[in-house]
């Protein structure tokens, strides 16, 4: 199975109607994602693309049995959109938008503490390119095209370093079995060491590339993660190697305030706890490929 969508995951779009929610529920559409409906506040009972719309996350969910949704909405709305989404039942949530302020998310992953572990929701993103099991399902903004079914999972704060690895794995012929993006932000709803060990208990994923960049703890928090529970080889590459310390670099996360947030003290903690490094971005396919010691992939 999948980590977190598959071909049977009924999905709902956030932000329907609008311009940017329409061009991308096309896209997923198109690549065989099972989209059943929208919601847009005030338009409830129209149809849009063929399918419906609700004025409610609640409202979606009881008609359609929907269980992942994806938002497009504007940073504004997109705490609000959230923690409907959270409250309407909604497992697995991907927000796509960029820009949503720091409190918000704080105010996010504050409301989503009420709900039990096997309740509560899994939230990817903000700023984000989303969630892709290459031949089953779409949650998000990719390429499908460039995307490849295997055994190999990949995590990433950059969506573009994400479409450039597995552009590269496809072209060494080894295949995704799930692709996260985590979203670039300080704060976000899952983190490395959420969706990887997600992938150890994955039977469809032998190898995970794991690809980071400077700032923030996370990469660091997986690596422990990875040399105390990780049976499974771990591949990483953490961009930011020439960044000047002090300097927000691109994401909003991607700044070094404290030891092991720069790349090459994130390089060498992961190496201690057993992660093969990549040494640029170039070798991320070829890398894995020699983690993978002769793997079916």
């Amino acid at each position: 199975m999948s980590i977190l969508i598959d071909k049977k995951t009924k999905i709902i779009i956030q932000g329907f109607t609008g311009k940017f929610g329409s061009f991308h529920a096309e896209e997923m559409i198109k690549y065989g994602t099972n989209i059943v409906g929208g919601v847009t506040p005030g338009k409830g009972g129209q149809t849009h693309l063929n399918l419906p719309v609700f004025n409610t996350v609640k409202e979606a969910v009881k008609n359609t049995g929907a269980t992942a949704s994806i938002l497009f909405v504007p940073p504004a709305f997109a705490a609000d959109s959230a923690m409907e989404a959270a409250d309407g039942g909604i497992k697995t949530c991907v927000a796509i938008t960029d820009g949503i302020p720091s409190h918000d998310m704080i105010r996010i992953k504050r409301y989503m503490r009420r709900y039990s572990k096997t309740e509560k929701m899994t939230l990817i993103g903000p700023n984000c390119a989303g969630v892709i099991s290459p031949g089953k399902a779409m949650l998000g903004i990719m390429p499908g095209h460039i995307y490849k079914a295997g055994k190999v999972g990949i995590i990433g704060r950059s969506g573009t370093l994400g479409y450039e690895a597995a552009q590269q794995l496809k072209n060494l012929n080894i295949g995704i079995s799930t692709s996260v993006g985590i979203g670039g932000d300080p704060i976000n709803g899952s983190s490395f060491r959420d969706i990887i060990e997600k992938f150890e208990e994955d039977n469809e994923t032998n190898a995970v590339l794991m690809i980071g960049e400077i700032g923030g703890p996370q990469e660091v928090a997986a690596g422990k993660f990875v040399k105390e529970n990780m049976k499974k080889p771990v591949i990483a590459y953490i961009a930011g190697l020439t960044a000047p310390k002090g300097r927000v670099m691109g994401h909003a996360g991607a700044i070094v305030s404290a030891y092991g947030e720069s790349a090459v003290e994130k390089v060498e903690l992961l190496k201690q706890c057993g992660v093969k490094i990549s040494k640029n971005p170039s070798v991320m396919g070829e890398t894995v490929k020699s983690a993978l010691n002769g793997k079916k992939n």
